[in-house]
């Protein structure tokens, strides 16, 4: 396999960031050698999440084994995951906001037509159902665990007890048509076909419509991690990969 030098579009912030956890995180296991540096480790890791090269290409680039470079994104994604902030930490954050954003996303995944679980109607693929929260000018504030892609968003909200912490907290909160039922304090455009509405639903529904679409700017930084943009791995892994690039996203926005 040819190499090549490569660049990757994050920070020098985020690698130093992602360098210091895996420190501790070694420090803390009592690690006295390994193949690659922590901040080899962490480049490793960003070039995998960002760029979303194989286990094949990561090898051949830090010259290791592709079993070495599985074991050291894993235990990354691992350190990462656990750093991320719960739903209820988001909330408590988003307090003094006017209101959040909800929208879910659907993470291609890389699956055979059996496994109808995986599979969403709505999006006509496979892939893994992502609720995403974001504040009123579209930055992410957080992402939930993946469920199958054949969960609808409204259920998917309710299982990751989304709703009940949106009540509780009292923040209101702006969500699209499939979210229709939710209650609490989550607002829902008015239902019905365009020219069955009133007048004044109609503007209601244009402004509900120019504001929720903020909302996609949440996402988009999620798929410009490149591995959620085409998903290979087993399902089970995908929450633990969200979840790491959540907490990515979020430590180079503080420190930037």
């Amino acid at each position: 396999m040819l190499v090549y030098p490569s660049g990757i579009d994050v920070s020098s912030s985020t690698l130093r960031f992602l360098s210091a956890r895996l420190r501790e995180h070694r420090r803390a296991l009592g690690t006295r050698w390994r193949r690659l540096t922590a901040g080899r480790q962490a480049l490793l890791t960003l070039a995998h999440l960002r760029n979303g090269q194989t286990y094949a290409q990561l090898a051949a680039g830090f010259g290791i084994a592709a079993s070495t470079a599985y074991r050291y994104l894993t235990e990354a994604v691992q350190v990462l995951a656990a750093l991320a902030p719960t739903l209820s930490r988001a909330l408590r954050a988003a307090s003094m906001k006017a209101f959040v954003l909800l929208d879910g996303t659907l993470p291609p995944i890389d699956r055979v037509k059996a496994d109808r679980p995986l599979y969403s109607g709505k999006h006509r693929r496979h892939g893994m159902n992502v609720q995403v929260i974001a504040d009123p000018h579209g930055r992410l504030l957080w992402a939930s665990p993946a469920l199958p892609g054949a969960v609808h968003d409204v259920r998917a909200a309710r299982e990751h007890g989304i709703i009940d912490a949106l009540t509780e907290t009292g923040i209101s909160c702006r969500a699209d048509k499939a979210y229709q039922g939710a209650g609490g304090t989550v607002r829902v455009p008015y239902r019905g076909r365009w020219e069955t509405l009133s007048t004044g639903q109609q503007a209601v529904n244009r402004s509900h419509a120019k504001i929720r679409a903020l909302v996609e700017q949440a996402v988009a930084t999620l798929k410009s991690w490149r591995l959620l943009r085409k998903l290979r791995c087993s399902p089970a892994r995908i929450t633990g990969l969200v979840q790491a690039i959540l907490c990515l996203h979020l430590a180079s926005s503080e420190q930037g």
